[in-house]
């Protein structure tokens, strides 16, 4: 067994918890019952690691089987990635069955030919999601094993949830890949960024629940305080924090939200200003890139009334993010992610 594949096996076994490690190397499937019977997990998880690359060195493992146990690492640990999500698109609404051998075959085959130094490693999952494992290398240097692309397609919807490595000058190439390999021919990122791949799938496959603002908001009027009306102050806050209350469940829904970490777009608007400023004759509109960010954004968002860090209702650009993402082709132009040479026919 090459040193490479023995010291990344090393470091692979070394990521897994403790009270994983038994159950991740039976899915691995590459060493037999009996060997792992012989690994003591109770000692040190370097000496684990050891025992493991020792039976794998008897095993003639290769890089091969060492990617599919990275594989199933991050199947199981998909937190430890950032991942975005890109929409594809056909022409037209024509569909096609969908063939998995050809989409392997033809997607290895683009990359290879673009980029002789690269590793592509396929696994499927149940939910219909195929997992892509790709590290990538230079046409004077082998693949790097600790710098991996993944791809996670599900093949019954137009979605792609992509986790690049540092090189993201390959994302072209990669993009390329997927479209001609599935038969679409446009592809664009939806601007949706998140630890949490599952989050990201709820959004986008409307697997949570989210309400809508279906009403005005109305202004609040101003009183008068005397010592008299304490009763009356308590009686109005108590009313002002069920209406908090009823105005974030409509906009939110009463379950938790996706863990959403990252969302930016656009918004175009003409500029108002008094006569004596002198842009009104100005037929430009305004335009600003909104980004939003934080380790649980919409949970975030959810908070800010009740907290008493905004007004209720929460303005629709701020609680239809979701919805916005969804919409995405609806409600922006579509921008390419590489110059038309690249489109799929």
């Amino acid at each position: 067994m090459d040193e490479t594949v023995a010291e990344y096996i090393r470091r692979t076994v070394l990521k897994i918890p403790r009270d994983e490690m038994k159950t991740m190397l039976q899915q691995w499937g590459f060493l037999s019952e009996a060997q792992l019977q012989t690994i003591n997990f109770h000692q040190k998880k370097e000496n684990v690691s050891q025992d493991v690359v020792q039976l794998c060195e008897e095993n003639s493992a290769d890089i091969k089987q060492a990617a599919v146990l990275d594989m199933i690492y991050n199947y199981m640990y998909p937190n430890k990635r950032v991942w975005s999500v890109y929409q594809m698109k056909k022409k037209g609404d024509e569909t096609e069955f969908f063939d998995l051998t050809n989409f392997k075959k033809i997607f290895k085959r683009l990359l290879q030919s673009a980029l002789k130094n690269v590793t592509i490693n396929f696994r499927e999952y149940e939910d219909n999601a195929i997992w892509i494992r790709i590290a990538w290398g230079t046409p004077h240097t082998k693949p790097n094993q600790y710098k991996t692309s993944y791809v996670v397609y599900h093949s019954q919807t137009p979605y792609v949830f992509i986790s690049v490595s540092v090189l993201k000058s390959n994302l072209p190439l990669l993009c390329q890949a997927l479209l001609v390999a599935s038969s679409y021919h446009d592809i664009c990122e939806m601007e949706l960024r998140s630890h949490s791949l599952n989050s990201l799938k709820d959004i986008v496959f409307k697997r949570y629940s989210q309400n809508f603002q279906t009403y005005n908001p109305r202004p609040l009027q101003e009183r008068k305080v005397t010592p008299q009306n304490d009763l009356r102050i308590i009686h109005e806050n108590r009313d002002e924090k069920e209406r908090i209350q009823r105005v974030t469940w409509e906009a939110f829904g009463d379950g938790p939200q996706p863990k959403l970490e990252f969302a930016q777009y656009k918004l175009e608007t003409m500029f108002r200003s008094g006569p004596k400023m002198d842009v009104l004759d100005k037929k430009e509109p305004f335009r600003c890139l909104v980004k939003f960010s934080s380790p649980h954004l919409l949970e975030s968002l959810k908070s800010l009334a009740p907290v008493g860090m905004a007004d209720a209702p929460l303005s629709p650009l701020l609680t239809c993010i979701p919805q916005k993402a969804r919409n995405y082709f609806k409600i922006r132009e579509k921008r390419s992610l590489f110059p038309e040479s690249f489109s799929s026919p």
